[in-house]
């Protein structure tokens, strides 16, 4: 059922060994042993927008968990309303919490297609998938620090024999590369779920004791199968866990978690630099207060009125000054305002 991802899987090494071989020799172990890892390139190059979206789905996650605890404390011991308040408030925030386990889930039958080719490589075995005899034969054979590529630490039947039939091959070599390999694969496993958890923030409850089983339970579940394993399949987890490592450290520098000392330092970096020279008021001018002091500046002078308005003002002024009131034409202000004309001057000269 699965044959046709054998097939895919063996094609690429194929490509790789065939770039290789240009300038290595084909049947070296040191040519296989960098096709797997080659392999390990270009399935992580293909999944590294999928890596993306997890850690995206995981920022946002964590963006929302302070309304998620609000709900929880609202919804106390009703877990059916809390689930239906949560999947509500990721669906209005676009939160998909499967999204972090998309690039691992297609590494899993990658990973298992791998384990079943370098399982059935023996030495005179037929073509396998894409590879002919010859190939296949060379696949077998090849050895990294004098171990084979397709032995395991435990293995029986006729693929023992005819491996450790072979020049320079022991059960000392094999043991001895694998064990190293596995403990390498351990350590490094261990690792990267320690920069899981920084990637992802801290947790509480459920999810953090999700996280310590992850912690400590895959290294050591990967060390007890590790026996059974191949050890191209070993260099391959080990390849993947180099590489995860790197891509988690630029996703660190680049991608903080909210909140951390990391994420609040490139904000701050982030923040345009204000000049404290250009918050200062320019020569002459006035400085302008926040809101709730003093106006900025004073209210402006009335307008100067017209000369006969201010003979008219100047005049009842002056009168009133005397204790006398101002003469009045009838109480209209343009009677008042033309006490100027030469008519009232006449009148005042017969007075």
């Amino acid at each position: 059922m699965l044959d046709w991802l054998y097939t895919a899987i063996a094609w690429v090494m194929k490509q790789w060994h065939a770039l290789f071989s240009t300038f290595l020799d084909p049947a070296g172990g040191i040519t296989w042993a960098l096709s797997i890892v080659m392999l390990v390139v270009t399935i992580r190059v293909l999944l590294f927008r999928l890596f993306i979206k997890q850690v995206k789905s995981q920022r946002a996650m964590q963006e929302i968990q302070p309304e998620i605890q609000k709900l929880r404390k609202q919804y106390g011991s009703d877990r059916q309303g809390f689930s239906e308040a949560m999947m509500k408030l990721q669906k209005e925030r676009g939160v998909n919490p499967l999204a972090g386990c998309l690039p691992i889930l297609p590494q899993i039958p990658i990973f298992l297609s791998l384990f079943h080719v370098l399982r059935r490589l023996r030495p005179g075995a037929e073509g396998l998938y894409s590879w002919d005899g010859t190939l296949t034969d060379q696949a077998a054979k090849a050895e990294l620090f004098g171990a084979p590529i397709s032995s395991s630490f435990n293995m029986a039947g006729e693929k023992a024999e005819a491996l450790l039939a072979l020049d320079g091959v022991s059960w000392g070599s094999i043991r001895t590369v694998a064990l190293t390999l596995m403990v390498i694969m351990c350590a490094t496993t261990y690792y990267t779920q320690r920069q899981i958890m920084a990637r992802s923030g801290p947790v509480e409850g459920q999810a953090a004791m999700i996280q310590k089983l992850m912690l400590y339970g895959m290294p050591i579940s990967l060390f007890v199968t590790g026996f059974f394993f191949p050890i191209g399949v070993l260099l391959y987890w080990f390849t993947n866990n180099l590489w995860t490592l790197g891509q988690q450290f630029y996703i660190l520098r680049k991608m903080p978690p909210p909140n951390s000392p990391a994420a609040l330092a490139k904000k701050a970096a982030e923040k345009p630099a204000i000049d404290p020279k250009a918050l200062a008021p320019k020569p002459g001018a006035k400085p302008v207060r926040t809101k709730g002091g003093r106006p900025a500046t004073p209210p402006a002078p009335a307008a100067p009125a017209s000369d006969a308005t201010a003979n008219g003002v100047s005049g009842g002024t002056t009168g009133g000054s005397n204790g006398m009131a101002p003469p009045s034409t009838g109480g209209s202000s343009a009677s008042g305002a033309g006490g100027s004309s030469p008519a009232n001057r006449g009148k005042r000269k017969r007075r």
